[in-house]
């Protein structure tokens, strides 16, 4: 075997390995683990007592800026809250009060 098939074979192996593990972490969160994400992150100020989230992501824009997310909400005693979430990383983007 040459050195010129070697390193050739050695290069497309690594390009495809980074290919593949880019692939795997741009990877969708599901909805379930979006809605965990977000009322871990209600919870540290009040307890709350329902939560939901939509099933399907959707496009959503801030600041000129367009990201894939989740809606969803969660109920207070006191109060309702909307959230965005981002469907790839979990960071809330957006809240309001219902």
């Amino acid at each position: 075997m040459s050195w010129k098939k070697f390193i050739t074979g050695a290069a497309l192996g690594f390009a495809a390995a980074y290919a593949i593990k880019t692939k795997l972490e741009q990877q969708m969160l599901s909805s379930e683990k979006a809605l965990s994400l977000a009322k871990a992150a209600f919870r540290q100020l009040e307890p709350i007592n329902g939560s939901w989230i939509q099933t399907t992501p959707e496009t959503y824009e801030k600041n000129h800026v367009h990201y894939t997310v989740y809606k969803g909400g969660v109920c207070r005693d006191d109060a309702q809250y909307e959230f965005v979430i981002d469907a790839y990383t979990g960071t809330i983007i957006d809240t309001r009060t219902i």
